[in-house]
C-alpha cells in the first residue's frame, strides 16, 4: 500500500513538474498584471538600499525586461545593431549568448521585447517585426515570421515592442496590417491559425492581455485608435473603444478583474475602465480619468485600488477600481513603472529613482528610495521580482538586489 501511494506522489510530482515548465513566461509578472506573489519582504532598505547581490554589464542596447524559467535568466539585449539572447544563471554569470536577428537602430535604439519561455522554446519578437521561435537551449532557429511582410504590416515610429502572448499550442502577434490586423499561430512551426482585421489599426506597442471568461477567451489589445476584444478561438471581434493620443502608444497592457477592464495610455490620454458582459461579447464604460496616463510604466490593482503614475499628469496616484475616485496624488518620486509585491509599491521613476511605499489607499507611505546609478541610457525597463531579490535592467546592466 504505501508503495502504491508513493507512486502516485511522484508521479503527481513529475506531472506538476512537465506542467510548471510549459507554462508560458510573462512580461509583468506570472500574470501579466506587476503583481508578484512572493512574501517576507523587506518592508524598508538601508539607506544605502538594499544589498546589490550582483550586476552584469555587458546587455548591449535594451529595454526589455529579464524573465525567470529553467533555472536561469533570459534577457534581450542589441550590440552592432544586431539582437542577442542572453541567459545568465542566478549568480549573474553568462552561460550562453547567441543571435535572433537584426534589431532597431533608430530613435531610443535597443532591444524592446522580452523573450518568452515554454519549455524549450523560446519566442523573441524583435523592434524590426521578425517574429522568432528558437531552441532555448542552443539558440537553434525553429521558425521566423517576418510579421510586417507576411502578414501586410507596418513598423511604427519607436519600433514595435510587444512582448507576444502563448497560450497552449497558440502564440498572439500584432502585425497591424489592414487585413491582418492580428493573427494567431501555431507555436510550433509558425503556420496560421487564424487572422483578425480588428478595426485595421495600426499596432501600438501593447503586450496583449488574454481575459479567460467560462464562455470563451478574449484577447484584449490596443492598437492606434482603438481598444478591441477578439475571440481567442478564432479572431472574430467581439467589440471596440476608441482610444487614441496623438503619438498613438498605447504600451500598457490592460488590467483585468471581476468582469472590469481597465485600459490606459499616455501622452495625456488617460484610462478607461469597461465593463465586460457574462461572455465577453459586449463591454460598456464604467469611468474614465484623463489623469491617468502612464505612458510606459504599467500600473497594478491591489485590494480594489489601483496604483502608478501618470505621465503629462506626472503625480503618483491611487484610485478607487469601482468607482475612479482620486484617493490622492502626490509627487514624491517621479513618472515611471510601478509593480507590487507582499504589501508593498516598488517604484521605479525615469529619473533613476528605485523607491518602495506602502500599498494603502489612506495616503502614500515612501519608506525608502536610492538612485540607479549604474547601467546605461533611459530608465523604462519594468523590474522583476524573483526569489526574494528585485532584478533591474538599465540598458547594458543587470543588477540584482536581496528585498528578502
Amino acid at each position: 500500500m504505501l508503495k502504491k501511494v508513493f507512486i502516485s506522489f511522484i508521479f503527481i510530482v513529475f506531472v506538476a513538474g512537465i506542467l510548471f515548465a510549459q507554462t508560458p513566461t510573462r512580461w509583468r509578472g506570472p500574470n501579466g498584471n506587476g503583481i508578484y506573489e512572493e512574501t517576507g519582504l523587506l518592508k524598508s532598505w538601508p539607506e544605502s538600499g538594499p544589498e546589490m547581490v550582483w550586476h552584469y554589464d555587458d546587455l548591449g542596447e535594451g529595454h526589455a525586461s529579464p524573465v525567470m524559467a529553467n533555472g536561469m535568466i533570459y534577457l534581450s539585449g542589441m550590440v552592432d545593431q544586431v539582437g542577442y539572447i542572453y541567459i545568465l544563471d542566478m549568480d549573474g554569470e553568462l552561460k550562453l549568448k547567441f543571435p535572433y536577428g537584426d534589431e532597431f537602430t533608430e530613435s531610443y535604439p535597443g532591444s524592446r521585447s522580452s523573450p518568452v519561455l515554454v519549455g524549450d522554446l523560446l519566442y523573441i519578437y524583435s523592434g524590426l517585426g521578425a517574429l522568432s521561435c528558437m531552441d532555448a537551449k542552443t539558440g537553434e532557429l525553429k521558425w521566423r515570421k517576418h510579421v510586417f511582410s507576411d502578414f501586410d504590416g507596418k513598423n511604427i515610429t519607436w519600433g514595435v515592442t510587444e512582448t507576444v502572448v502563448v497560450d497552449g499550442d497558440v502564440v498572439y502577434v500584432t502585425p497591424g496590417g489592414k487585413k491582418n490586423n492580428v493573427v494567431a499561430l501555431n507555436r510550433f512551426d509558425g503556420s496560421l491559425i487564424w487572422s483578425s482585421e480588428g478595426k485595421g489599426d495600426l499596432s501600438a506597442y501593447c503586450t496583449p492581455l488574454l481575459v479567460e471568461l467560462p464562455a470563451r477567451k478574449v484577447l484584449v489589445t490596443m492598437t492606434a485608435d482603438n481598444i478591441v476584444g477578439l475571440d481567442a478561438k478564432d479572431g472574430t471581434m467581439l467589440w471596440s473603444h476608441p482610444q487614441t493620443n496623438r503619438w498613438q502608444v498605447h504600451a500598457n497592457t490592460p488590467i483585468y478583474h471581476d468582469g472590469g477592464l481597465f485600459c490606459f495610455s499616455g501622452y495625456g490620454q488617460g484610462g478607461v475602465k469597461l465593463e465586460l458582459n457574462a461572455d465577453g461579447s459586449q463591454v460598456e464604460k464604467a469611468w474614465f480619468s484623463d489623469k491617468l496616463d502612464s505612458r510606459i510604466g504599467g500600473m497594478v490593482l491591489v485590494d480594489g485600488y489601483l496604483y502608478g503614475s501618470g505621465d503629462n499628469n506626472r503625480q503618483f496616484r491611487c484610485v478607487d477600481w469601482k468607482s475612479g475616485e482620486e484617493k490622492y496624488a502626490v509627487t514624491d518620486i517621479g513618472k515611471g513603472v510601478t509593480i507590487y509585491a507582499d504589501g508593498m509599491l516598488y517604484c521605479y521613476s525615469d529619473r533613476g529613482e528605485l523607491g518602495m511605499a506602502e500599498a494603502s489607499p489612506n495616503g502614500f507611505n515612501l519608506v525608502s528610495k536610492i538612485r540607479v546609478e549604474l547601467g546605461s541610457g533611459q530608465h523604462w525597463s519594468h523590474p522583476v521580482i524573483h526569489g526574494g531579490r528585485l532584478y533591474l535592467r538599465h540598458g547594458n546592466t543587470l543588477i540584482a538586489y536581496k528585498i528578502k
